[in-house]
């Protein structure tokens, strides 16, 4: 029976995708509210001026693609849907831990989750290179804490707290593993009740992710802004995700493409490889052709554009999406 039901909500996720207007996936959700992560000081803070920044890739009004650097307040942005089911997705937009490709992989992503009846958060998550001190923390404190803040405001969000999934692309994919792996790790002082609730994601999806900062085959830019260029050895170590799966990291979904040139796709095999080692749930999806950021903007020729769906199939048969 549970196969059946299983079943039937995938194919009907699958309908609810394909039958969405063209651009629908690229247009901003249509409903957005922001919620600070900190209700005061921060941790890290050390009173750098860090002015708010956008820069729209885009020449389409309609289409926009913007980054934002200048994150002096991390908040969550919250996107709700007009049927919500009460699941919910933590979005981390990536951007080689610099800027956050906050269209692309938090709007877009937000539009078609929500299609869903999925309430969708984008993680506007603090930036290393901006002026931190513990700079290595920083993004997973905001992951943490964003977490903890979900699951202390799930009544009002409209979700069940044991229903959030974490969702991040590239350097984003690289703070969402952390948070898969690093949830339980004290990287910050509690700073209210919210902070005695767990952070760990019920499920993680990594769609072309940062993964090593320390093998070869690493994202050089995304592991200096991170760490620093002068990291010691032992810190490129811990933040290496590859390294810290254990019994407790969430089922974990996993898309690259073989073509992508700028992360390789070495990266989520090697984290596929230790999720396998420790005998947790995992499923892989490498496609032939892709390369890197295609979000949701690949054409719907290529396979690789149907990775939605079936994030969402491994998502109803894990109990995260109904």
């Amino acid at each position: 029976m549970m196969q059946e039901i299983s079943r039937r909500a995938v194919l009907q996720a699958g309908t609810t995708l394909a039958l969405l207007p063209a651009g629908a996936l690229a247009q901003p959700p249509v409903r957005e509210e922001a919620v600070e992560l900190w209700p005061g000081a921060m941790p890290g803070d050390r009173g750098s001026r860090i002015v708010a920044r956008t820069d729209d890739q885009s020449k389409d009004p309609a289409h926009p693609d913007r980054w934002l650097t200048g994150i002096a307040r991390p908040a969550l942005i919250v996107c709700r849907p007009a049927r919500p089911n009460g699941a919910a997705a933590v979005l981390i937009p990536g951007g080689s831990y610099r800027f956050l490709a906050y269209d692309n992989e938090g709007t877009a992503q937000a539009r078609w989750l929500n299609a869903l009846g999925v309430t969708a958060f984008i993680l506007k998550y603090r930036l290393p290179v901006e002026g931190w001190d513990g700079r290595a923390d920083v993004a997973l404190q905001d992951a943490q804490r964003a977490m903890r803040i979900i699951r202390a405001g799930a009544g009002g969000f409209g979700i069940d707290p044991a229903r959030v999934a974490v969702l991040g692309f590239s350097a984003g994919g690289h703070l969402a593993a952390s948070l898969a792996t690093g949830h339980a790790e004290r990287v910050y002082a509690p700073v209210d009740a919210a902070d005695r609730l767990s952070a760990r994601p019920d499920m993680a999806g990594l769609i072309y992710p940062v993964i090593t900062t320390i093998a070869g085959f690493g994202h050089a830019e995304s592991r200096d802004n991170l760490l620093g260029a002068d990291a010691p050895a032992a810190l490129r170590q811990h933040r290496s995700v590859e390294l810290r799966v254990d019994a407790q990291t969430p089922p974990t979904f996993l898309v690259h493409a073989a073509d992508d040139g700028l992360v390789p796709v070495e990266n989520t095999l090697a984290f596929h490889a230790a999720l396998l080692a420790a005998k947790r749930p995992a499923e892989l999806h490498v496609f032939d052709e892709g390369g890197h950021g295609f979000g949701v903007r690949a054409p719907r020729t290529l396979p690789v554009s149907h990775w939605p769906e079936l994030f969402t199939a491994f998502a109803a048969r894990k109990g995260v999406f109904p």
